[in-house]
């Protein structure tokens, strides 16, 4: 007997968002959320910073989860946890093309 599997039942991410951090690669800001020094607790604190290294997980190399980030205010580089990235920033975050005065490629003068 056959039995067939959906990949989607196969994904251990079906029915809710993936992590964030599974969309970060090399050379990406990113938004980290600042790490409390005293005890573990959420307080909005965070900084940005330029991916420069991606680490694979123990448990399967090829899914990065640990990032090396330059914090572009003093330029120390950090280790960061995948579970601290808050925000990718893009280069064309909420700017609609041909907004802005821009001219669009297509169009031949």
């Amino acid at each position: 007997m056959r039995v067939r599997h959906s990949l989607q039942a196969l994904n251990q991410f079906s029915g809710q968002d993936a992590p964030l951090f599974l969309g970060v690669s090399t050379g990406d800001f990113v938004i980290v959320e600042a790490e409390s020094r005293v005890a573990p607790k959420v307080d909005g604190n965070w900084w940005m910073g330029q991916v420069l290294f991606c680490e694979g997980g123990a448990r399967d190399p090829m899914v990065n989860t640990m990032f090396q980030v330059s914090d572009v205010d003093d330029g120390f580089i950090y280790w960061v946890n995948g579970n601290e990235v808050m925000h990718i920033v893009r280069s064309l975050d909420g700017l609609q093309l041909g907004s802005h005065g821009c001219i669009p490629l297509s169009t031949t003068y």
